[in-house]
């Protein structure tokens, strides 16, 4: 499938929020009122870049697992995932603040298995009730190996919609966007505990882009 609105600097979901500011900046212009059209032309220009739809470079190799979303690795972590992958993993989780590029992104080349949505609470999303509790998009891949990457979109506590473009049985490349989350959330990826990890802690990260990792191996039956 070709890659979500890749030419287009912002992404369609935020044109509304983009006009909702900028007419009023607009009329109040019009009417002479420098001070409001000046304060709504700041909103306006502020959702527009919030809502910033950048390129990226994905790595080319088949092995490749890239950060899904732009922000900081707040935890990384081995430990079960009870509900898709069934088996111990290690679980990479970047927080999202307001500034940071929304889009997310495909971690690794492969198939969509499945797309599961779970309504939840609005914890702060770098809280650790977040993971399992949270109102999150789940997206898991069969990788080009046969091994399978979870990825999670989390609502944070200011954001209210989660959007994914991609649906079960599409074929899907490193990098390519899939999806949004509007105004501060969190990105969780589970892979594989043999995988060969090229990030820790602290680390700040660009969706599509940096290399959390390398698959090694077959998924063991």
């Amino acid at each position: 499938m070709s890659d979500h609105a890749a030419g287009i600097p912002i992404v369609k979901e935020g044109l509304p929020f983009v006009a909702a500011a900028g007419a009023p900046a607009v009329a109040a212009g019009m009417l002479g009122w420098t001070g409001i059209a000046a304060a709504f032309g700041a909103v306006a220009l502020f959702t527009a870049w919030f809502f910033r739809n950048p390129r990226r470079t994905a790595p080319t190799s088949e092995r490749a697992v890239v950060a899904p979303g732009d922000g900081k690795i707040v935890e990384i972590c081995e430990e079960p995932e009870p509900r898709f992958l069934k088996d111990k993993s290690v679980r990479i989780s970047i927080f999202l603040n307001i500034f940071d590029v929304h889009v997310n992104r495909i971690p690794c080349r492969g198939t969509v298995e499945q797309v599961v949505y779970q309504p939840g609470r609005f914890f702060v999303a770098s809280r650790p009730e977040a993971t399992l509790q949270n109102e999150q998009n789940a997206l898991l891949i069969r990788a080009a190996q046969g091994t399978r990457v979870l990825c999670v979109q989390i609502a944070g506590l200011i954001a209210r919609r989660i959007v994914c473009w991609v649906a079960p049985g599409e074929k899907v490349a490193c990098g390519e966007r899939f999806g949004l989350i509007r105004f501060g959330s969190r990105m969780d990826v589970f892979l594989p505990v043999d995988t060969k990890l090229n990030v820790k802690v602290g680390d700040h990260v660009k969706g599509g882009e940096t290399l959390l990792g390398e698959l090694t191996c077959a998924e063991r039956s």
